[in-house]
């Protein structure tokens, strides 16, 4: 058979097949040319999902008269300009648009009406429309148009010139929630611009302007995820070599079954990339579960030279220059937000406690009421106040300042003096000097003054405005835990030398990845060296792992190390043993402990970051309110 070429409408269907694969892709191709054009407002309607009518409507700066027949040709843009060569750099792309295939692709499986009225300065005050049906274009022609300027692009029967791609289509009810998705993560780049959408004439999402900038962006967001992440999020800012990270990170108590709340930008371009997960997965390794995946929006703004957005005909992946550089940057700025956020956990935790009380307006006594004296199982006596230094014995190496604070104001009533969680955290690391003799209320601490221990595992504890439930060995696992992992960090990892070097075969490109390591990794307790061109020779091991599997750890490494660029088997096993120790280690539920011993441990709390969930992501304590309190009551 000869080769021929083939038609210019069999060219586009082709096309088309790459760059509207569904719906919501022509809608998002749309929506980026509308954003491209300085719109401030958009609104977008989709019936029968997207398959029998779109319309996109956008107070952009239009299209003129005689760029119309133009813009619906393939490969024809005005968002990249040649050189006084001629040559077209594709490596400085600022704009989300740029290949010239949307509006030519929509028209060749569809009927394409495009309506615009140029802005005054582009010398068109009239407006016109132009009609494609199946790839045949009609001539430009006078249209009524509802603004001063801007584009109104109709799509109507999608892929009705390709019905094999119908069978492929799922059910409008998932191809609208498809168009949903892709609208929100749009409006999450964009903050400054309003949206409409508009689903079989219902309105489902309306979404005014906000101010750009990190307030209206967390509006933004809120309005989007859900008012919880808005309370419940980081802010996320760092800056290295020139590429910036912003953005927000759920707490880790705020955490989900699945990475659905997981989002990347690049340049305001939403898109899907391993290295986000890899680098949410190791800046939370220590905070939750492997089945928890915590909620993060992410923003990367970078010379447009270190990417290459040019990798995929939808724009949905992109290629990082450096990487490494990348994902160093998420981690290193995730960890950050998670240390300076201190003990607070979750709103969502307060409110999930409060759901599970239940008021009663009336008692029903099926017996004469006969209060008790309180058990020892219940809670811990108040005889212990006189006793200090119990409290030295719940958490090994307790500072002399928090048994003294006990001693200090069991006999005496201090003036209230609220302290805030940063004040209590720098004292403790030595930033400020304690005025001497100055009654301090524990009350006026951020976790308030241990009252009572509840079935000897949770202490109750009184602050000015509420009261705090902790889950004492949950909160002393933590603690322990990050006592550990401050010794790891500081190059204390023991090792254990093998008796027999244990060499593993890996594949070459697998065995160079993890030579090249090394260091790394011996910084972890693991020392490795290559061994011949597709293997590696272990000598060490850390002493955490005990008897570990030397093949299935290495081969988990460079599983990583493929995927990730990072070792985070070896973290997450040296973690999880951390863990283990640390859960054995601490305070067990069940323990009667004394009020020195309660209070100690709050302190402690206070002066150690991430204290406010476990070493798997689940609230150490619960803050509740006084308003809220009086509401169970009625008395609000």
């Amino acid at each position: 058979m000869p080769i021929r070429r083939l038609p210019p409408e069999t060219v586009n269907r082709i096309a088309a097949g790459e760059v509207v694969e569904r719906p919501a892709s022509a809608i998002k191709e749309l929506v980026e040319n509308a954003i491209d054009a300085g719109a401030s407002h958009i609104e977008i309607q989709a019936d029968g999902g997207g398959l029998t009518r779109i319309l996109i409507a956008d107070d952009g700066k239009g299209i003129p008269k005689d760029e119309l027949p133009v813009a619906v040709e393939r490969h024809a843009t005005s968002k990249l300009e040649p050189d006084d060569a001629g040559d077209v750099d594709l490596l400085r792309i600022f704009t989300l648009g740029f290949r010239g295939e949307a509006l030519p692709s929509i028209g060749s499986v569809a009927r394409l009406n495009i309506t615009t009225r140029a802005k005054a300065d582009a010398g068109q005050n009239e407006a016109w429309a132009i009609t494609v049906e199946g790839g045949h274009h009609h001539p430009v022609a006078p249209a009524g148009f509802p603004g001063p300027h801007g584009a109104r692009v109709e799509v109507r029967d999608l892929f009705y010139a390709t019905p094999a791609r119908l069978k492929f289509m799922k059910s409008e009810r998932s191809e609208a929630m498809a168009i949903s998705e892709e609208i929100k993560r749009q409006a999450m780049a964009h903050e400054e611009v309003a949206f409409t959408l508009t689903l079989d004439g219902k309105t489902t999402l309306r979404l005014p302007a906000e101010h750009k900038g990190d307030e209206g962006r967390l509006r933004r967001l809120g309005a989007i995820l859900g008012r919880d992440f808005e309370a419940n999020a980081l802010l996320i800012d760092q800056e290295r070599d020139g590429t910036r990270l912003s953005g927000y990170a759920g707490l880790p108590t705020y955490s989900r079954g699945n990475a659905a709340h997981q989002f990347l930008f690049v340049n305001g371009r939403p898109v899907r990339d391993r290295l986000l997960q890899g680098a949410l997965r190791g800046a939370y390794a220590d905070f939750l579960a492997r089945d928890r995946h915590p909620a993060a929006v992410l923003f990367i703004d970078i010379d447009p030279l270190y990417v290459d957005v040019n990798v995929h005909p939808a724009k949905a992946e992109v290629r990082f220059r450096d990487p490494a550089l990348v994902r160093g940057l998420i981690v290193g700025a995730l960890k950050h937000a998670l240390h300076a956020a201190g003990h607070r956990a979750s709103t969502t935790v307060a409110a999930d406690a409060l759901s599970g009380f239940q008021p009663h307006t009336g008692v029903q006594n099926h017996g004469q009421y006969a209060p008790s004296e309180p058990s020892a199982s219940g809670f811990s006596a108040w005889a212990g106040w006189s006793r200090p230094e119990a409290a030295a014995q719940i958490i090994p190496g307790l500072s002399e300042r928090s048994a003294r604070i006990e001693h200090t104001w069991s006999g005496q009533q201090a003036a209230p003096s609220f302290r805030t969680l940063a004040e209590v955290q720098a004292e403790h690391a030595g930033h400020i000097a304690p005025a001497p003799h100055t009654p301090v209320d524990p009350i006026d601490f951020p976790l308030g003054a241990a009252r009572a221990q509840l079935h000897a595992t949770y202490i109750v504890a009184q602050t000015r405005d509420g009261l705090v439930i902790v889950d004492q060995h949950a909160a002393h696992e933590r603690l322990v835990y990050e006592r550990m992992k401050g010794q790891m960090e500081g190059g204390h990892v023991s090792r254990q030398a093998l008796l027999t070097p244990e060499v593993v075969e890996l594949d070459p490109a697998e065995a160079e990845r993890v030579s090249a390591k090394a260091d790394e990794l011996a910084e972890m307790g693991l020392i490795v060296e290559a061994f011949g061109s597709g293997a590696v020779l272990v000598r060490e091991t850390p002493a955490l792992l005990g008897d570990t599997d030397v093949q299935g750890l290495i081969r988990d490494i460079a599983d990583d190390l493929s995927e990730h660029g990072s070792a985070l088997s070896l973290k997450e096993r040296m973690a999880e043993v951390c863990g283990t120790m640390a859960c054995h280690g601490s305070v067990r539920a069940g323990r009667v402990l004394s009020a020195p011993e309660m209070n100690a441990l709050l302190r402690q709390m206070e002066a150690t970051p991430h204290s406010g969930q476990c070493n798997h992501g689940r609230p150490t304590y619960v803050e509740l309110k006084l308003n809220d309190l009086e509401k169970l009551f009625g008395r609000r």
